[in-house]
């Protein structure tokens, strides 16, 4: 098989690429080592800053984001004896986020997929990227038993952080940066009305954060030591942990009812260096992580892929490889950018093991800061609501 792009992995940025790609007359095959249903089982972020809402408007993918999704106009942080405070993204930036899954994005993107007969080999567990530095790159699989070969100009590694991707740059090539934090997330998904705005609380047993899926289906997470699992917290132990957390006045408004999905996750900032080696690019978790504090991680992915979509289309277009050579600098200054924010927010709002009085002062004085400052909220909103891309964007 022979291609102009061959993209590994067909989750968000992967299909997202390819339709970029295709509204750009490039070609590409994508491969995918799990299958569709597992992909669309995946349950994911879904806060989007302005700029992905921009993308998917652009691009015509928008109908049930825009009918079902629910936009904001900021996220509220509240702490236990402290009165509490809304950064208002809508008043500082005249923009608004917007709440809507990962999940029905990655439907629309394989709907969209199918409608312009994109070629998708899902069910592909080992495949091999050969060549990178030459000028004829390909990858070896096997697919239900039989051998395949697919010929690129060009490889865009958007199989996330445990894929083959990142793990075809020489270790000599690759540098890599993380941070692991000393606890996780506890997280349930419920059939309960969301408290109204995105929230975040800082509290002497530990952080909390309420979120929503829909007007009907509410997440809600806590932090909870590394080594718990999620058998010790039966949704008996869950729901007071979670209203403890939060203000009377909103804890009120938290009504408990069963999970239908829970799941302890670990919080890490990673991030690998270059994000193109020869004829490959990395795109989204296959070079960064970024604890879901910031609400980054699906938003970095769509910034990567608009930016390689840019670049590969100067060279197909026009001949001008300016912004294939200068794509890993241009994105990793917004992948910086948001692993700094996501570390900023994790910082502020979580209880870390061993703190001293010292650092709890600190962050306390912090927290005051930003509540008394209205230039720091309005850092925090432009932070949050996500940077305009470099160079040209889709039009708002």
């Amino acid at each position: 098989m022979r291609t102009q792009v061959a993209i590994v992995g067909a989750g968000p940025a992967g299909l997202l690429l390819s339709e970029l790609l295709h509204r750009a007359g490039i070609e590409s095959v994508v491969v995918e080592r799990s299958s569709r249903a597992h992909v669309l089982g995946r349950i994911r972020a879904g806060v989007l800053e302005s700029t992905t809402v921009d993308v998917l408007r652009h691009l015509g993918l928008n109908e049930r984001m825009d009918r079902d999704g629910h936009p904001h106009d900021g996220m509220r942080i509240v702490w236990a004896g402290r009165d509490g405070l809304f950064i208002d993204t809508q008043r500082h930036l005249g923009r608004r986020f917007m709440v809507w899954g990962q999940t029905q994005i990655q439907e629309d993107l394989y709907a969209a997929a199918d409608r312009r007969g994109q070629v998708i080999l899902d069910e592909v567990p080992d495949a091999v990227l050969h060549d990178l530095e030459s000028g004829q790159p390909y990858i070896s699989y096997t697919r239900h038993g039989s051998a395949g070969r697919i010929d690129a100009d060009y490889i865009a590694g958007c199989d996330g952080f445990h894929g083959v991707s990142r793990q075809s740059i020489p270790t000599g090539v690759r540098r890599e940066f993380e941070k692991v934090y000393p606890f996780g997330w506890l997280g349930i998904m419920a059939r309960t009305t969301p408290l109204p705005d995105v929230t975040y609380a800082n509290h002497p047993r530990g952080f909390a954060l309420a979120s929503f899926r829909s007007q009907t289906l509410s997440c809600f997470y806590i932090q909870v030591p590394l080594d718990h699992r999620v058998e010790e917290w039966p949704d008996e132990r869950f729901w007071p942990e979670l209203k403890a957390r939060f203000p009377a006045e909103l804890a009120e408004r938290i009504v408990p009812t069963p999970s239908i999905e829970k799941s302890i996750a670990p919080l890490r900032s990673f991030v690998a260096e270059p994000m193109r080696h020869g004829r490959l690019f990395l795109c989204g978790d296959a070079a960064h992580i970024v604890p879901p504090t910031g609400a980054k991680g699906l938003n970095l992915a769509v910034s990567d892929v608009w930016y390689l979509s840019q670049a590969l289309a100067g060279h197909y277009r026009r001949g001008d490889d300016s912004g294939i050579d200068g794509y890993s600098a241009r994105a990793l200054r917004r992948v910086w950018s948001s692993v700094r924010t996501s570390w900023y927010l994790t910082n502020l709002l979580h209880r870390f093991p061993g703190a001293s009085d010292f650092d709890q002062r600190a962050q306390e004085v912090e927290l005051d800061l930003l509540k008394s400052s209205d230039r720091a909220q309005a850092w925090l909103a432009e932070q949050y609501a996500g940077m305009p891309f470099e160079g040209s964007g889709p039009a708002p």
